[in-house]
């Protein structure tokens, strides 16, 4: 089966999508436990937060991708790999990144979308006994995990 971008789009918060965009996606099986997977990857838009300008900033880099486990989707299990932006002011190196307090709360987010967007201190996954392997691996080895 393949999902259409244009589908996934459909799915997802809106206030996700206007921050991030759909880069990529991949339908995945574990051989181990034939479990099936749908991995779709959001980053952050390169859009300075409000009050700063281009003149000031660049585009630093990405901070390390977290995987996120949100609702499953006809039974197959749904990972987010969201991928934040940084920004470096031109002549100070100081960096800023988006604050997303204000989306997380209240919305209709999983809990552990919800705390990694909020930045939350000790924040821990919380994720199905199944995938939790998938997960791990990720953590350790982001490139080859999958």
């Amino acid at each position: 089966m393949v999902i259409e971008k244009r589908f996934l789009e459909k799915i997802f918060p809106l206030e996700l999508l206007e921050f991030f965009e759909i880069t990529d996606y991949q339908e995945l099986c574990s051989i181990e436990d034939k479990l099936e997977y749908i991995i779709v990857d959001f980053t952050e838009r390169n859009d300075l937060p409000n009050g700063y300008s281009f003149d000031e900033y660049e585009t630093k880099d990405f901070m390390s991708s977290k995987l996120i486990q949100d609702f499953p989707i006809r039974g197959k299990g749904v990972y987010l790999r969201i991928i934040k932006r940084r920004w470096r002011h031109k002549q100070t190196g100081a960096i800023i990144k988006r604050d997303y307090s204000f989306m997380a709360e209240g919305s209709k987010f999983t809990a552990e979308l919800s705390d990694f967007l909020k930045d939350a201190s000790g924040y821990k996954a919380r994720y199905h006994e199944q995938y939790s392997e998938l997960l791990l691996r990720e953590e350790q080895n982001p490139s080859k995990a999958l």
